[in-house]
């Protein structure tokens, strides 16, 4: 991966590779930018590849106590305004895609393409009570409460148990955050489906939604309902992959996500 930029605006850790219309890639809860070495060798031949840290997250600054979802999405345009982005798309994972689609309705004039990648779409309430106990978890005993759960969910166990240099790897970018920060902004992750669920029918840029099919927390049922609320946007569900695909089967999840890509950016510059 050729790293042609890195720096800090205003707080943001921020590093830009490749070449071509630009994409940005917004990471998980409990994440950093290099969460996106497995996707950003395969984008930067095309593209130019923005990734970041979260406010709380990598280098970036700490948030405030009553972080928002809009003031994530306000982080993320304020970086894009400062590099001067023109005619960008965004892919966002997890957390990041509830970020991109709050991104996609407060500033719907700046986006090209939108990725919606294994992110939570308007919880039922047993659903809602499961992240929160979570989120209770964490504010008592910080990101060591919920790791191994959580390593649990996001790979298929047989992948867990023979790439234990990866777990590792993960288990790293989760523990090193602050205890006093990550459930503040667990708590954004929790609930920042609930105030974007009917708005995204709005959202009017090219949009994959993808997910994974066993991932149960970032469901095919909810991508599906997603999918079927933004207009003309086109569905993928990863057979036999959990919440972490992007880093199980690079392979299979890159290959739809530079597609699509390709194919939104190109038309957009048209």
């Amino acid at each position: 991966m050729r790293k042609d930029r890195s720096g800090k605006i205003e707080g943001t850790a921020y590093e830009i590779a490749g070449q071509g219309p630009a994409i940005v890639l917004i990471h998980g809860l409990g994440m950093n930018r290099t969460m996106w070495q497995w996707q950003v060798p395969a984008l930067c031949d095309e593209f130019t590849v923005v990734t970041y840290d979260l406010l709380g997250h990598g280098q970036s600054e700490a948030p405030p106590e009553n972080l928002t979802l809009r003031e994530l999405s306000e982080q993320l345009h304020g970086l894009c305004e400062a590099l001067a982005l023109e005619a960008y798309g965004l892919a966002g994972f997890s957390l990041g895609g509830m970020i991109a689609r709050r991104f996609a309705l407060d500033h719907p004039k700046k986006l090209k393409a939108l990725a919606i990648l294994n992110s939570a779409h308007d919880r039922t309430p047993e659903e809602r009570e499961a992240i929160l106990r979570r989120v209770s978890q964490a504010a008592g005993s910080g990101p060591s409460a919920t790791v191994e759960d959580a390593l649990a969910r996001w790979f298929t166990e047989k992948f867990r148990k023979s790439h234990g240099d990866l777990m590792d790897l993960v288990r790293r970018w989760i523990l090193a955050n602050d205890p006093k920060v990550y459930p503040i902004v667990y708590r954004v992750l929790a609930e920042g489906d609930e105030e974007i669920a009917s708005a995204i029918s709005d959202i009017a840029c090219p949009t994959l939604v993808m997910t994974a099919e066993e991932d149960y927390g970032n469901s095919p049922d909810m991508s599906r309902r997603m999918a079927a609320l933004i207009p003309n946007a086109e569905l993928e569900v990863l057979p036999a992959l959990r919440h972490m695909a992007l880093a199980e089967d690079p392979a299979a999840f890159n290959a739809p996500l530079v597609r699509f890509f390709r194919t939104a950016l190109s038309s957009a510059s048209t």
